[in-house]
């Protein structure tokens, strides 16, 4: 294929991988997605974000870097000037850039950064939106089994049976940008989603498509040991104890109706390309930033410094475009977030323009017998005393107030040893964490795959813990820093001129001032002056 590929990016906040059917979930409802990894694309049963929470995910799978890189690990550091992503080095290398206003990338405050990243932004709330909950007061109030649940359950519908929200006005806008594009560069849409993340709720079809009755397991926290103490925290503030297994089920079904929308969604997308003869020329991803609890653990939403894989492993679907070797259904190799990076520069066939540590998934498109990632890697958490970002909220000694949602969350980071910072490597079998302050944590998969029992005291075990600490310092060490392509200069216009003032004449002056103003690299300069010398 000479021509370069359309870049589709359909990017849904907060789901998990299990949320799709045919990743074996026998209660999600996905046919849209399901139907395009059996006829087009690769589905990676084992893609890893590499951060728990949206801001830091985005700032490093759009990037290739991981968030210790620069430091993007919080709620409110994102991409400043000097730092590029995906969407501003497609825009400058000849791509037309649509984005709708999910942002959690680049920093606002900016006038004018944000925009540079694109040529179309479409910014919502342009349309009217469906109504509300059926039970508007099902929260209760404070000390209620719902209040601090994030459940909001049913939406009302319209008169159409419809319940129009930002992300369906999103989809709109860009099925309309691709039936009407503006020119003839190649597009790259993204179209981040805010569904599946809290507070759940849906209308019908998707509220009742759900069988309950097929709802898998869920992990309770009276069969674990030695978890982490930011989910004992969290639990012990959040009160949802009260809760029946049907009432766990009714947030849990809701979730994966929300992700059955998601589907529909992505459905009416796919359907757009193909409606405007585009659809073999698009290399399309599909995947999210983070997971969700969703009742396992006794927990909702998230949180920002634990790593199970409810909240780790996420979607990541790819579908090359058309004359790529791709090798369709599930692919079980170990890969990271900071892949799609890579791979999205690979097939647009752009060169980053900064060093990044994504490996370009083409070759595993293309045969799923080669092998991923030995190890990924994920990470989350802060410093003790650092609270001066609002994602830890507190500020001056006041934290969030207690009427929020998040506040069992919030309250739980204000602890400096249960909100330490953490890192997480796993491999097939095992997945070791180590944190700056509390207990480090250990699991075997092949024992226990819920992540139930924390093996990190168990004698016959240590050596596996000393092996995947020493793959973590190498992984640190490789990744803890990159150094910017275009090198600075040592010295100022006024030095070199005060360097070559001594040999200036009435014959050079010009010359000198022209290499002065073109930044001439200093060996080149002082060679020249040296000629003049001699």
């Amino acid at each position: 294929m000479s021509k370069r590929p359309h870049i589709i990016i359909f990017n849904p906040d907060e789901m998990r991988a299990d949320a799709m059917a045919h990743l074996g979930n026998p209660a999600a409802v996905t046919p849209n997605i399901d139907e395009f990894v059996k006829e087009d694309a690769i589905s990676f049963s084992n893609a890893y974000c590499q951060n728990p929470v949206c801001v830091p995910s985005r700032c490093s799978f759009l990037t290739g870097l991981y968030p210790h890189v620069h430091g993007h690990r919080t709620m409110s550091y994102l991409l400043r000037p000097g730092e590029n992503s995906l969407f501003k080095e497609l825009k400058d290398s000849g791509y037309y850039v649509w984005m709708n206003d999910r942002n959690d990338l680049t920093a606002g405050q900016m006038e004018g950064w944000t925009e540079s990243h694109a040529n179309e932004i479409y910014y919502s709330g342009q349309k009217k939106h469906g109504p509300g909950q059926e039970n508007p007061d099902i929260r209760g109030g404070k000390g209620d089994k719902y209040f601090y649940s994030h459940f909001g359950g049913k939406l009302k519908t319209d008169k159409d049976g419809k319940n129009y929200n930002s992300d369906d006005e999103a989809v709109d806008a860009a099925i309309d940008r691709i039936l009407h594009p503006v020119d003839e560069r190649p597009l790259c849409i993204f179209l981040g989603l805010v569904y599946p993340h809290v507070p759940y709720q849906v209308e019908d079809p998707y509220f009742s498509i759900v069988d309950r009755a097929k709802l898998p397991a869920r992990i309770c926290p009276e069969e674990c040991s030695g978890k982490a103490q930011i989910l004992d925290d969290i639990r012990h503030n959040q009160h949802l104890d009260g809760l029946t297994e049907e009432e766990w089920n009714e947030i849990r079904a809701v979730y994966l109706g929300m992700c059955a929308k998601v589907d529909a969604q992505f459905g009416r997308v796919i359907e757009a390309l193909k409606k405007a003869g585009i659809y073999d020329d698009c290399a399309i991803f599909f995947l999210s930033d983070h997971g969700d609890f969703a009742g396992d653990y006794g927990l909702t939403e998230k949180a920002q410094n634990s790593f199970e894989d409810c909240l780790t492993r996420v979607p990541l679907l790819v579908k090359p475009p058309k004359g790529e070797k791709i090798d369709v259904g599930i692919n079980t190799a170990l890969v990271e977030l900071v892949d799609f990076y890579a791979t999205a520069v690979d097939y647009a066939k752009i060169e980053p323009s900064h060093t990044h540590f994504g490996r370009s998934l083409r070759g595993n498109i293309g045969d799923k017998t080669l092998p991923g990632r030995k190890y990924v890697f994920s990470e989350g958490g802060r410093q003790p005393g650092e609270v001066h970002c609002d994602e830890y909220h507190i500020r001056e000694g006041v934290t969030a107030s207690e009427n929020t949602e998040y506040w069992p969350r919030l309250k739980a980071q204000a602890d400096d040893t249960a909100h330490a910072k953490g890192i997480m490597i796993r491999s097939s079998r095992y997945k070791y964490i180590s944190r700056t302050l509390g207990e480090d944590e250990l699991y075997d998969f092949e024992v226990d795959a819920k992540e139930r029992h924390n093996l990190i005291h168990s004698p016959e075990h240590q050596e596996t813990v000393n092996k995947l600490q020493r793959e973590m310092l190498k992984w640190l060490q490789a990744t803890d820093d990159i150094v910017p392509y275009e090198p600075d200069q040592r010295y100022t216009p006024a030095m070199l001129w005060a360097k070559a003032k001594p040999f200036i004449t009435k014959d050079n002056e010009e010359a000198v001032k022209k290499m002065i103003e073109e930044k001439v690299d200093f060996p080149t300069f002082m060679q020249y002056l040296r000629s003049l010398r001699e």
